[in-house]
């Protein structure tokens, strides 16, 4: 008797147990499936996580391509055809202390630096010369990059779909074409590499 409600309950609390949740960012290369490092930047996971439930990064573009180095997305600004706005805009996806409550738009996370290394498929936050300041803008690096290892957060890994990276990061821009470019827009693609991020948990992700 006593065996059997030792089984029931672990039944019961695997039921109960919570789910992991990755996501899949998709393009018109094909899909990327995340895993997330809650446990060492959850705030960063956290912010994440709310933009993609509001469907936030639907419809922006990875706006920034170097091979070798990384790709990077999540811009608001990149819905728009104004390639001079792409890169400057995001915002974190719930108020952590940082900028004014009131106002969403001036909300940052504040930086979850970790010895997690910048690798192929690492996922990592975009911020400005401030540690403090990442919004929504994130990248994923197309090689190792040690040089950004402790420097930005690294809150997850690319688990399937490391060849999309590959395609994404070789997409023409004017610096491709003109190594002497020096615009603002010299590794913004010229055909927009459009995104979808939905949150799905892990056993309904084809990870194979």
């Amino acid at each position: 008797m006593k065996k059997t409600l030792l089984i029931i309950f672990g039944v019961i609390f695997m039921s109960c147990a919570k789910e992991d949740k990755v996501a899949i960012i998709s393009t018109q290369y094909g899909d990327m499936v995340v895993e997330f490092y809650e446990e060492i930047a959850p705030m960063h996971v956290e912010s994440f996580m709310v933009l993609a439930d509001d469907e936030y990064f639907d419809n922006t573009a990875f706006h920034r391509v170097i091979p070798g180095f990384v790709i990077q997305g999540g811009d608001p600004n990149s819905k728009g055809d104004n390639r001079m706005r792409w890169g400057s805009g995001g915002r974190a996806g719930k108020y952590f202390g940082i900028g004014n409550e009131s106002d969403n738009k001036t909300w940052k996370i504040p930086a979850e630096f970790n010895d997690k290394k910048h690798v192929k498929g690492t996922l990592s936050m975009a911020r400005s010369n401030v540690p403090n300041s990442a919004g929504s803008q994130f990248f994923i690096c197309h090689a190792e990059t040690p040089q950004l290892d402790n420097q930005y957060t690294v809150f997850g890994q690319v688990i399937q779909g490391l060849d999309i990276i590959d395609q994404i990061v070789y997409s023409d821009t004017p610096r491709k074409q003109n190594s002497g470019y020096r615009g603002p827009d010299a590794d913004y693609p010229f055909e927009k590499v459009v995104m979808k991020v939905k949150l799905v948990n892990r056993s309904d992700a084809d990870t194979k």
